[in-house]
Parts: C-alpha cells; structure tokens; sequence
C-alpha cells in the first residue's frame, strides 16, 4: 500500500504541472462548460483512473526504462515509431514549456525577471535528475499532499463565499469552451495528460515488479487527479466572475483569500511546475541514453541548457503550439491503450 500511494503521488506530481500549471486548463476544459462541468470531472476521474491504472501495470510487466519498450508494445512497430518519436519530441518541448512557465511565475509573484526565474527551475531542474529515477520519485512526490490541502482551503473558501445570484451558465459562457459537449472536452483533455504523462508514468511503474502494486499506484493518482480537478473546478465556477480574465485564475482566488495564501499557492505552482520539468527532462534524457551510463548525466545538461535557451520563445507560444498536438497524440494512445488492456485480459482471463 505505501508503494502503490508513492507511485500515485508520484503520477499527480508529473501531470499536474503540465495539466494545471495556471488553472487555465481547468477554465478551459471544465468551467467553461457550466455545471455541466462537474460531470466532466468525474468523467475525467474515472478515465484518469483506468488509463493511470492501465499504464503502470504495463510498465510493471515490461520492466521498461524509458517509454519506448511500452509504445512498441500497445502500437506496433510502425505506428509505434512514429508515435514513439513524437512522443520524445514532446517531452523536451513540455519541458521548455516548463521553464518558461516558470519565468512568468517569479516575474508575475515576485517580481524576479523571468529570464532569471527559468534559469533558477533550469538549474535545478538539471540537478534533480542527475539524481536518478528513485531520488527522482521521492521529490515527485513530496509536493503533492501540500498542494491537495491548499486546494481544498481554496475550494471550501469559494464554497463559502459563493455569490448565488451568479448564474454559472451566463458567467462561464465568457469563456468559450474548446468543443460544443462537455463529455468530449473532459476526453480530450485526459488525452492531453495521458499524453504529456506517459513516459514517466511507465519509467515508475518500471522499478515495481508486483503488477497489482503498480495498478493500484495508478488508480490512486488518476483518482487523486479527479479529485483536484472537481475541486479546482469548483472553486472557479464559484468565483467565475472575478477570475474569468486573469491568466492564473487559482492564485487570483488565493490573492482574494489573503495575501499569504496567494504566496503559498505560488509557491506551490512553482512546485507544480517543477514536478513536470523534473519528469520531462528525465523521460526524454532515458529515452535517448541509458540511465546508468556516464554520458547519461553529460546528456542531461546539453539537453537542460538547450531547453532553457528554447524557452526563450515564450510561454503563451509555447502552449499553443506543443499542447494541441499533445492532445491529438493522446487520442491515438488512449485507443491503443484501450485494445492493448482488453487483449491482455482476454489472454489472462
């Protein structure tokens, strides 16, 4: 049990960097749909769930190192080189992406240049890894019983100061969601994640041989994501009208609350974004060399300092151009994922 709740810290930890990283995600893909948006959480919960669980049970079975022995596995040797590629692309562009974000994070809350504040999260960043996969686990982790508990102070606060004269299906239509039904928004943007995830997330569950230990690690952390989700969601439909054009509408609320709770929230942002940065640049240095070797660590650094320079390019750039072909990969690994998990219990059951 204590192995399967690391595993599922762990998985919070990689994914709600690149999934929450500003709350904009949640706007977007959740609270911009109204109510209608907390079925989107729990739809959301319950496909986190499975494809958390379904992934690191693979990873357990594989014993696999880095993405690669999974992606060939569930897609075959063509479909799987290309998405294989892809996939190692995106890994170092989310890792800019991370960086940048980073900047405009000790810019905005701190007052700290943001070329200074992603060479800060670059440098670190870099160090984590060097570490190794187990060191790597463990700080992963950490972060994520903080940033469950600030979250549910935020969502109990906008709870509680709810306006109830705010209609949420007026005020949310401000923000104008990616797709018409709300069922398909909460698909894609598990596919965004599962895709953003999936290199680390089966790297874990890989130092694990007990593929039930590994299953259940990946149950907890997709339920562990729901659960940010539904609360995130709604502390902003609570709050739509004061949050619906900031660019980081969660620190906005913890500004509104008091100004300690805002430091702490960015605070715990910044680690959020680090979880990510830390999970990315460790997948795709794995995925090019072999942990273990000496030119392991040297990669590493060439790759961290060229992501750093990257980064550059901005944040906003960054995200609208790396995430939705994030989103479309994950629908062709969510559907491999899917026949890959029934054959195998065909085959066992």
């Amino acid at each position: 049990m204590k192995k399967s709740l690391q595993i599922g810290s762990a998985f919070i930890g990689i994914v709600v960097g690149a999934g929450f990283v500003s709350g904009q995600e949640i706007l977007l893909f959740f609270t911009s749909y109204g109510y209608l948006g907390i079925a989107g959480s729990i739809l959301a919960t319950v496909l986190l769930a499975f494809f958390g669980m379904s992934l690191t049970q693979l990873g357990s079975r594989l014993q696999t190192t880095s993405h690669q022995k999974v992606i060939y596995h569930i897609c075959g040797p063509y479909l799987g080189f290309v998405i294989d590629m892809v996939i190692t692309c995106l890994l170092f562009g989310i890792t800019m992406i991370m960086f940048a974000g980073a900047g405009v994070v000790f810019e905005e809350q701190f007052g700290i240049s943001a070329l200074i504040g992603s060479l800060i999260m670059a440098i670190i960043t870099i160090i984590s890894v060097m570490l190794g996969v187990q060191k790597v686990i463990g700080l992963i982790g950490a972060i994520t019983p903080f940033l469950l508990v600030i979250v549910l102070i935020i969502a109990a606060y906008s709870v509680i100061h709810y306006d109830t004269s705010v209609d949420f299906k007026t005020v949310s239509a401000g923000t104008p969601p990616p797709v018409s039904h709300w069922g398909v928004g909460a698909f894609l943007y598990v596919s965004y994640n599962i895709a953003a995830g999936v290199s680390m997330i089966t790297v874990i569950a890989g130092t694990v041989k007990n593929q039930k230990v590994a299953g259940w690690g990946g149950m907890f952390g997709g339920l562990g994501l729901g659960l940010l989700i539904l609360l995130i969601n709604i502390s902003m439909l609570t709050q739509i009208d004061s949050i619906g054009n900031t660019s980081m509408p969660m620190i906005t609320i913890a500004n509104n609350m008091h100004p300690i709770i805002g430091f702490l929230m960015a605070i715990i942002l910044i680690g959020m974004i680090y979880n990510t940065a830390v999970a990315m640049l460790y997948a795709f240095s794995a995925r090019i060399i072999k942990p273990g070797k000496t030119s392991f660590k040297a990669f590493t650094i060439f790759s961290g300092v060229f992501a750093f320079f990257a980064s550059s390019l901005g944040f906003v750039y960054l995200i609208g151009t790396i995430y939705p072909v994030t989103g479309y990969l994950g629908i062709l690994l969510i559907g491999a994922i899917l026949i890959s998990w029934f054959t195998y219990r065909r085959k066992v059951y």
